[in-house]
């Protein structure tokens, strides 16, 4: 069975999609059998330009990135998630909606790559994925199938440690 996973960042242009893209790449690289998404509380509508040349340059396919709505993974027929991560402060102090099955829900905080100075943002974007790809690398690495959800908090929650 999948393990579903949502990303969550306020506007779902940058931080949140690079944890989609290098999750689904590792995991497909792996054998595993989890799926991420991403979303945003107000998403922008539009992708950073350095987040996919971040991803494209890591060799991620991002053909099916865009940026879009929580709420499309509250209706009856999205897919049902087993984890929901947040990855920018505003994100993790809004309110989320409820989740479909009450999926484990953890921060993993990263500095918006989006405010490092024009000329650095290359680079910013670069540290950034590298980051975010090393903790889901982690994340995979756990046996998701098998850990509870307390136990999964608490291997999640140690993670972001």
């Amino acid at each position: 069975m999948t393990t579903n996973i949502l990303i969550l960042c306020t506007h779902n242009s940058a931080r949140s999609v690079l944890g989609e893209g290098m999750l689904n790449h590792l995991a497909r690289q792996q054998g595993r059998d989890v799926r991420a998404y991403s979303a945003g509380s107000t998403p922008s509508g539009r992708i950073n330009p350095h987040a996919l040349a971040a991803l494209e340059r890591a060799g991620v396919d991002v053909g099916e990135v865009r940026s879009k709505s929580w709420d499309e993974f509250t209706a009856v027929d999205a897919p049902r998630m087993r984890i929901v991560i947040t990855v920018c402060d505003s994100a993790a102090a809004e309110t989320c909606p409820w989740w479909p099955g009450s999926p484990v829900q953890v921060h993993w905080g990263y500095a918006d790559p989006s405010n490092a100075p024009e000329a650095d943002r290359p680079a910013a974007f670069e540290r950034t994925r590298l980051a975010i790809a090393e903790r889901m690398q982690r994340l995979l690495a756990l046996p998701l199938e098998s850990l509870d959800d307390r136990e999964l908090q608490a291997r999640l929650e140690a993670l972001a440690a």
